[in-house]
């Protein structure tokens, strides 16, 4: 990835030079082994921080509503112009911005977006995982392996297949369409079957997915990062969050938790595209995975709908056809 590395880093600080954006969004080195972490860079020196590898698992989208939130100027005053935003981004990442330029969250004309092929990214939980409850001491990457140490010594070689991310593994769409500047290289193949896990979660009956969805949840500590960390959760106000009206109590009982993730789950149809976030950002390892595939699948087998493609296409929940299936009305 190394390659990949020099020329994005080539790509900013042209961008930056021809005066061409304000901001770019990348990730640079992070202060523990084996992490990358999001950068907001705003001079062409400062391109060197720039890394790509294979721990660059955030969704970069997530920051660019918060530029484009309007201001209103003081009296007299002339409105700022908006700035102009440069991504690296993957193929997750670039769906998700899509999503927001259709939901006319970012301006398109103001945006750059990189396109950077993606290997698939690891999973440093199922490392660890290996190492049986060790941290990582130190680690390398090479010819499609990884070697780690461990604070105890132990030393594993282990193929990168086996510690990928879910959503890399079963990811369908690594190469970034429609990208403004498309970075040379090779991406990981489209997986062949998708809804993986969501099909195996369909097999059960009404009731047993009913008890899964509440076993899962009932370990919601209500910290709320898989909604921080959600591109798609961009409200100014969460509905959990309202007093007036009051939608769910800050309590901690079993149904009140249920209430907020069954309608983020559902705020997610026709505009999750998969790439985890929530998932790694939830402190108590709740399979939210699951249940946003389920809807993703849902949508694509009732709208033949796929999110983070064109942006002039409406989402399922923002559009009408005649021809939309209605078996599930009934007669009150």
């Amino acid at each position: 990835m190394e390659g990949i590395e020099t020329k994005i880093r080539e790509t900013a600080k042209a961008l930056f030079s021809e005066k061409k954006i304000d901001i770019l969004i990348g990730h640079e080195k992070g202060s523990l082994v084996f992490h990358s972490r999001p950068v907001m860079i705003r001079d062409a020196n400062d391109t060197e921080r720039l890394v790509w590898n294979s721990f660059c698992t955030n969704n970069l989208a997530v920051y660019l509503p918060r530029f484009f939130e309007p201001k209103k100027p003081k009296k007299g005053e002339v409105p700022p112009p908006l700035p102009r935003v440069a991504v690296i981004a993957k193929g997750c990442d670039a769906r998700s911005i899509i999503g927001l330029v259709r939901e006319r969250q970012v301006p398109r004309q103001n945006l750059i977006i990189i396109g950077v092929p993606c290997e698939g990214m690891i999973d440093k939980s199922k490392l660890e995982k290996l190492l049986e409850g060790d941290f990582i001491a130190s680690g390398s990457i090479k010819d499609g392996g990884t070697s780690i140490t461990g604070f105890s010594g132990k030393r594993l070689d282990i193929k990168k297949e086996q510690v990928l991310l879910d959503a890399c593994i079963e990811c369908a769409f690594p190469v970034v369409e429609d990208a403004d500047i498309a970075i040379a290289g090779t991406s990981r193949k489209p997986a062949t079957e998708k809804y993986k896990t969501a099909k195996s979660f369909s097999e059960k009956s009404p009731a047993e997915r009913w008890r899964y969805f509440a076993q899962e949840i009932s370990k919601c500590i209500r910290c709320y990062a898989c909604r921080q960390v959600c591109p798609n959760c961009y409200c100014k106000e969460c509905f959990v969050e309202q007093t007036n009206p009051r939608w769910v109590s800050a309590g901690d009982d079993l149904s009140e938790k249920m209430v907020f993730h069954i309608g983020r789950v559902f705020h997610q149809a026709g505009r999750c595209v998969e790439c985890d976030a929530c998932v790694r950002a939830c402190p108590v390892g709740i399979d939210i995975r699951t249940f946003t595939q389920k809807v993703a699948q849902d949508v694509k087998e009732m709208f033949d709908y796929c999110p983070g493609f064109s942006p002039e296409v409406s989402p399922p929940l923002c559009a009408y056809r005649l021809d939309d299936r209605q078996e599930f009305i009934t007669e009150p």
